[in-house]
């Protein structure tokens, strides 16, 4: 890459795929990067950004999709003229070659009702087969600088227990810096009021011109909408029922209660802007056992945006301090936060080496693991989060549960820390601080 880009793991994937697909979709939250991301590989550029380009394109839309156009060609933010999914993929089904068109958008493009009826707010083809999507999530502790990873979650995937080594100078502090820093690479290089205020500023430009501009979603009650948003950060890493993030968005006042029909909307255009991101549960084909818990752990894009929502800074955390709605949580809010930053390390690891991620629950709550990496063969890695420098028997009770219960099928078990070094216990467990943990 040239000089002063800054590489991120993504681009490994892009770099593979765009050479053998006709277009590929980069999709992502706003201000995640994509555009930069693009611009490397672009040679012809349509901006959708740009109100003139626009207008063009809708008085001649074929302009977007012409044959003499010097690929890749790349179409930024295309949900603001959402008939340009369609024109791609016709161009895709009639003639475009490899590497032609090249994707950004900051909203899911809208599916086709049950009953084959077309969506709001434009007609969309689902692009399946046609436009694969690859997913650009908030930068990583290794894409931050973070430290020198030296334990990689591909060769955990890949390996029989491979040796984990490494040091790193990163406490406790330095992780809740990197938790209010944020992954959005131009929000975290700004300091104290500004980095506020930019904060601020991408949570309300969400309520104000997102839902209507690229999800086609009035805000009828822009207070209503940010109180469900605060109340979802305080559940981060939980798997409370939705109703109760409604009934905590309320303040227990039936009055001021958002109606189910409204927070449903709320959570379904927040997923279509790249917004909220939980990890579904883990439900694994073989029988391993008997009941299993379906619910999907709660997590915003970026750690920074909850703990921004709930108004905490750095002596609220680490002093342990409680804030925002009340949720039921397990363990403190910090605890709840670091374990939002190890998730979107491991998702962006995981999705480099082609697998999914995952969490784990009995019915019952019994057992749980906080994330489980799944290969294609699903064969898995299971991954337990602790805010702590020490691993003790009782922090791996779950893992060696699990790794009971599923036998060969468990790749390796992990515990992810606050802690110095990365070592391997007399039981197998892998005990990795989090500034180690890289693709």
């Amino acid at each position: 890459m040239p000089s002063g880009y800054l590489t991120r793991i993504v681009d490994a994937e892009l770099d593979e795929l765009l050479p053998a697909l006709p277009a590929i979709s980069l999709e992502g939250p706003k201000a995640v990067g994509k555009t930069r991301t693009a611009l490397e590989r672009a040679r012809t550029v349509h901006r959708l950004t740009d109100p003139q380009v626009v207008e063009l394109a809708r008085a001649d839309r074929s302009r977007l999709v012409a044959r003499d156009q010097d690929p890749p060609v790349l179409i930024d933010e295309w949900q603001r003229l959402p008939e340009t999914w369609d024109l791609v993929r016709e161009a895709v089904d009639d003639w475009a070659a490899p590497g032609y068109f090249l994707l950004t958008g900051s909203a899911a493009p809208p599916h086709r009702s049950s009953d084959g009826s077309e969506a709001e707010p434009a007609p969309v083809h689902s692009g399946a087969g046609r436009i694969p999507s690859v997913r650009m999530r908030p930068m990583t502790l290794a894409e931050r600088r973070v430290g020198a990873a030296t334990v990689s979650l591909m060769g955990l995937l890949s390996s029989d227990h491979p040796p984990v080594m490494g040091e790193t100078d990163i406490r406790l502090d330095g992780y809740v810096a990197e938790i209010l820093a944020s992954g959005f690479p131009a929000i975290r290089e700004l300091d104290g009021r500004a980095h506020r205020t930019q904060l601020d500023g991408y949570i309300s430009r969400v309520i104000d011109r997102d839902f209507p501009d690229e999800v086609g979603q009035r805000v009828r009650n822009p207070a209503t909408l940010r109180r469900w948003m605060t109340a979802y950060a305080a559940a981060s890493s939980q798997t409370v029922a939705f109703e109760t993030i409604r009934e905590a968005a309320s303040g227990r006042r039936e009055g001021d209660r958002p109606a189910r029909a409204t927070t449903l909307s709320y959570r379904d255009a927040l997923e279509r802007l790249w917004l909220l991101d939980p990890i579904p549960a883990w439900l694994p084909t073989r029988n391993y056992f008997s009941r299993l818990g379906a619910a999907a752990k709660h997590q915003l894009a970026d750690p920074a945006l909850a703990a921004r929502l709930l108004g905490v800074d750095a002596d609220t955390l680490l002093e342990g301090r409680d804030a925002g709605p009340p949720i039921p949580r397990d363990g403190t809010l910090l605890g709840a936060l670091f374990e939002s930053l190890v998730t979107l390390n491991v998702r962006v690891y995981a999705q480099q080496a082609e697998a999914e991620v995952k969490h784990f629950r009995t019915h019952s709550g019994d057992h749980e693991v906080d994330l489980i990496v799944q290969r294609a063969d699903e064969k898995v890695v299971a991954i337990e989060v602790k805010l702590a420098q020490t691993v003790a028997d009782s922090d791996v009770r779950h893992l060696n549960w699990l790794a009971g219960k599923i036998g060969d099928n468990l790749l390796d078990r992990i515990v992810v820390t606050t802690g110095r070094a990365a070592y391997r216990r007399s039981d197998g467990v892998a005990v990795v601080p989090a500034a180690l943990l890289g693709p």
